[in-house]
């Protein structure tokens, strides 16, 4: 089955690049429309209701675009909202929740770190995960202003390793030995996180498996590209320059209000 729709990927600014990059990288002929809604970022501050409306409204945009499946690449969304979404859209979703469950089947201390947004760790999708690893003790840190800071383009700047240090040391303390990074934004602070963290603790986050996923729908319900050649497109409804920053200045960028 052939399908040359786009997939569409949304999150709450420009940290669901890291998991467009695991898809564009798996799936090089799919064309990707990547939608950036910086505007209302970040999300993991919001109400469920908040956060259930926004999502929506990027759906209804991805597809008019035509998008044959879409990937909430965003933790805070998937947790509070991807429920509502397949109930109310005829379309393949695929969400990214923290992935505790490698994290807890592998961690030889059974004490593992997860650092997500406020939204994120006060879900019902979140705890219910949580709850099946009653022997392993999760140490939940909100990652208050990270995702501010990567909006505004404050990647490597001294407020962020401060807030790092202050969040990860209690962590270190507590004898983890994986940290799970629970939103899509996150990865871009591992170079960040590495020179905090002891070489032994591991950081897992869910980009390939997203990528995976994406690949198994496609082969089961909607059908791959036989496009040759795709250029990606990428949305956004603030100021382009720091997702066209975070792309390496490969791509352009729309600036479009939804």
């Amino acid at each position: 089955m052939t399908n040359n729709n786009p997939i569409g990927v949304f999150d709450s600014g420009i940290g669901g690049t890291s998991i467009w990059n695991e898809i564009h990288n798996l799936l090089p002929n799919e064309k990707t429309i990547y939608l950036a809604d910086s505007k209302n970022a970040p999300y993991g501050q919001k109400t469920k209701e908040e956060i259930v409306a926004l999502s929506k409204k990027n759906v209804d945009f991805l597809i008019e675009m035509g998008c044959k499946l879409i990937v909430v690449a965003c933790n805070t969304a998937t947790t509070n909202a991807i429920r509502e979404l397949r109930a109310d859209y005829d379309i393949p979703f695929i969400g990214i929740e923290p992935a505790i469950k490698p994290a807890a089947n592998n961690s030889k201390t059974q004490v593992i770190g997860i650092l997500a947004t406020k939204g994120t760790l006060n879900s019902e999708l979140f705890n219910k995960t949580a709850e099946m690893f009653q022997n392993t003790t999760i140490i939940e840190q909100v990652g208050h202003g990270l995702v501010q800071l990567i909006e505004d383009g404050q990647l490597n700047s001294p407020q962020m390793t401060e807030l790092l240090e202050s969040y990860l040391q209690p962590m270190i303390d507590a004898n983890i030995d994986y940290l799970v990074l629970g939103c899509s934004h996150y990865p871009y602070l591992i170079p960040q996180i590495k020179k905090i963290l002891p070489d032994h603790i591991q950081i897992i986050d869910s980009g390939e498996a997203v990528a995976r996923q994406t690949q198994n729908i496609l082969r089961e319900k909607v059908g791959f590209s036989d496009l040759k050649e795709s250029e990606p497109e990428f949305y956004v409804n603030s100021n382009p320059a720091v997702l066209e920053s975070i792309l390496d200045y490969k791509y352009p960028v729309i600036h479009k209000d939804f």
